[in-house]
């Protein structure tokens, strides 16, 4: 027989919590598993897609202190050499260092998915969130669907298209580039943005901030946009990598980056003549595409299955 277990029930009786196991004293209740965020695993794409992302912004932020030799200098002498101690990934037709373009071309492709994602996640957030405030009054779903139709409208037109519009409008460029492959990732923050925002307007705490008469942009703020976080950082990463994608395919297609400024679209279209003779000027720059978009997309799985509490509970099933 346990010694508390003819011992009355005693308010005042601390009940002792061990660091290594569940409440014990007469007043304990049911064990309750602990489980601490702080004590989950990192993914292994997590781990993976970080590690690739890290890579590039060093590349990148390399290239503002140091690289082999200036990109600008064209020495013809030196013209489609192959791997060597003074260039270890070659040179192209103009006798540019391969390995010096690919730090650059790092800069463009991170400076467009910043400015590309910046653009989507600064309108494309609001949007999804004000359409799903309006959907919740009677007099205010006619609003919500006409933002959401519009926004599907949007969804029609790619960052190919837009691009190829501006180009039409403007003069082709970074810049018109880095515009149209933000317009074109819009649509993609303004469902997730609301989506979410749906789940945590039927929450019991927001129900208890509009009975505390709440007002609604103070919802936003403090409910819903804390809550969505998670999810909005998981479609960045995954936006991110088809900006990367995306500008690349500009650039090859002489929509995006302008001569004489690197970019790894641009490396891939001038090697096209050399692919049977000399394919590595294609393999560097396509590598560099694909374990880009590779990294952001394997750190958006991460953060996915990290956020989404129906992915926790799976794993931890």
């Amino acid at each position: 027989m346990s010694e508390h277990q003819d011992q009355p029930f005693d308010p005042n009786l601390p009940v002792r919590v061990d660091d290594a196991g569940p409440a014990t004293g007469p007043n304990a209740g049911p064990a309750i598993p602990q489980r601490g965020r702080g004590r989950r695993r990192l993914s292994a794409s997590m781990i993976i897609g970080a590690s690739l992302v890290v890579l590039v912004f060093a590349l990148a932020l390399l290239s503002f202190i140091w690289t082999p030799y200036d990109p600008s200098v064209i020495d013809p002498a030196a013209r489609l050499q192959s791997s060597s101690l003074d260039h270890p990934l070659g040179t192209d037709r103009f006798g540019r260092d391969t390995l010096t373009w690919i730090m650059y071309g790092a800069r463009i492709t991170l400076l467009v998915g910043i400015v590309a994602v910046g653009i989507a996640l600064l309108v494309g957030t609001p949007i999804g969130i004000i359409a799903a405030l309006f959907a919740q009054y009677p007099w205010g779903m006619w609003i919500g669907a006409v933002i959401m139709r519009a926004n599907d409208i949007l969804l029609a037109f790619p960052a190919l298209l837009l691009a190829i519009i501006f180009a039409a409008v403007f003069q082709p460029g970074t810049g018109p580039a880095m515009v149209a492959v933000g317009i074109a990732a819009i649509p993609g923050f303004a469902r997730v943005a609301r989506s979410g925002t749906m789940q945590v307007l039927s929450s019991e705490y927001v129900r208890a901030a509009r009975a505390s008469n709440r007002s609604t942009p103070a919802i936003a703020v403090v409910h819903v946009l804390p809550n969505i976080a998670g999810m909005v950082i998981v479609q960045a990463s995954v936006a991110f990598a088809i900006s990367v994608l995306a500008e690349a395919g500009l650039s090859f297609l002489g929509l995006g980056t302008q001569p004489p400024v690197p970019s790894w679209g641009r490396m891939l279209q001038e090697s096209q003549q050399f692919l049977s003779t000399h394919p590595e000027l294609a393999l560097w720059p396509g590598l560099c595409i694909a374990l880009a978009v590779l990294g952001f997309n394997l750190l958006g799985d991460g953060l996915r299955d990290r956020f989404d509490p129906k992915m926790e509970a799976r794993g931890d099933g």
